[in-house]
């Protein structure tokens, strides 16, 4: 064969070859690009399936968003509505009771009811006399409020919610002879909640009397939970009597109760001219009044206190000696973090006339008895 056939056969095979090569090159990118269609395609269905998901998920949670901002509404007319029925409630009931024009109060004779006007000339105190930043004086005599600043702003009244606890323990209690035995869920439940206490001990058997003393002159936690306790069988049963006094004294529609003790709570409050309205209403009643008054008083003897134990009511005792313009005759005292200290009395000027000392938000026990002082001072003669 010669030489010049030779080479056209090699580039015939290399032609051959390359054809060959070339075949598959282009079957290979024919794949890839079938491959990477197919990828592209996958990929968009994909995010199309996602964007439908995100879509309903959003639905779902706007539809879920609208449900429960019904649902508050609702609760939210409902609730308004259960306030609304009840103060009509209390409304009625007040009006459904038949207020004396004037009610005695042992020598007292004060104006009957439970709803104050104001002294055309009303002012405010003296800074530089008074600290505590809400105040009131009160003319029992037609229960005018004289002197006063913010007196019904809302409160949280601390131990002077004690104030109504007697009075309606009172109201309910034939025999305070009876005995009532102090448990130690009582003393655990005051020791939790930091109150103050009169030194009863669970286990101890006490007369009913003691703990009315129990609870206003020491300001015992343990004994107004028991008094509670002893009057309508638990501490919760108790509340609902006093809220049920609040609506009978026309005061329910700005004063609501929790508890019995005075340990603070959002929905636990009143206001300086509700506390004056309950306290005058305690003074009204002979025993109460005279618990209210008492400046020392020594409990029962009983096998854990057996020499009994000295209760004082050191209000009274501090300020006895200070010129009032006459004298304070009862008063409670209160303090939580939220109203500062604070306090409730009831004086007689030195010409015989009835008057309510209501402060709240001071410093100090001690400022809390000048600010009374000088309340009393301003008018009392």
């Amino acid at each position: 064969m010669s030489k010049k056939k030779k080479s056209y056969g090699r580039k015939k095979k290399r032609r051959s070859i390359l054809k060959t090569v070339a075949g598959w090159l282009l079957m290979i990118l024919a794949v890839c690009c079938l491959g990477g269609a197919v990828f592209v395609g996958y990929r968009m269905v994909q995010k199309q399936q996602t964007e439908r998901a995100a879509l309903e998920a959003a639905r779902i949670a706007e539809e879920q968003a609208r449900k429960e901002e019904e649902a508050r509404l609702l609760q939210e007319a409902e609730q308004k509505a259960a306030e609304e029925a009840q103060q009509k409630a209390a409304a009625e009931a007040a009006a459904a009771v038949q207020v004396p024009e004037t009610v005695q109060a042992g020598d007292m004779v004060l104006k009957g009811g439970y709803q104050a006007q104001y002294a055309a000339d009303m002012a405010a105190p003296a800074e530089t006399d008074v600290a505590s930043t809400i105040s009131l004086l009160m003319d029992v005599s037609s229960n005018t409020i004289l002197n006063g600043k913010d007196v019904e702003t809302r409160i949280y009244p601390a131990s002077m919610t004690k104030i109504l606890t007697v009075l309606v323990a009172a109201e309910h209690v034939t025999n305070l002879d009876d005995t009532f035995t102090m448990t130690s869920d009582i003393t655990g439940y005051c020791l939790t909640n930091g109150c103050s206490a009169a030194g009863f001990v669970g286990g101890e058997v006490i007369p009913v009397r003691d703990l009315f003393y129990g609870t206003i002159l020491p300001s015992g936690g343990e004994a107004a939970v028991g008094l509670a306790t002893y009057v309508a069988g638990s501490h919760e049963a108790f509340v609902e009597l006093m809220n049920a006094k609040l609506a009978e004294l026309g005061l329910s529609a700005t004063t609501h109760m929790t508890n019995c003790v005075g340990i603070f709570d959002e929905n636990h409050y009143s206001t300086a001219l509700d506390i004056a309205m309950i306290l005058k209403a305690a003074v009204e009643n002979d025993f109460c009044r005279e618990v209210l008054s008492t400046k020392v008083y020594t409990t029962a003897v009983t096998e854990q206190n057996p020499e009994g134990i000295i209760l004082s009511n050191w209000f009274l005792r501090r300020i006895e000696d200070k010129d009032c313009g006459g004298q304070v005759l009862c008063a409670k005292t209160g303090f939580v973090a939220q109203s500062g200290d604070c306090a409730a009395s009831y004086g007689i000027s030195a010409a015989g006339k009835p008057y309510i000392c209501v402060t709240v938000n001071t410093y100090s026990s001690w400022r809390c008895i000048y600010d009374h002082v000088a309340m009393y001072k301003l008018y009392a003669r």
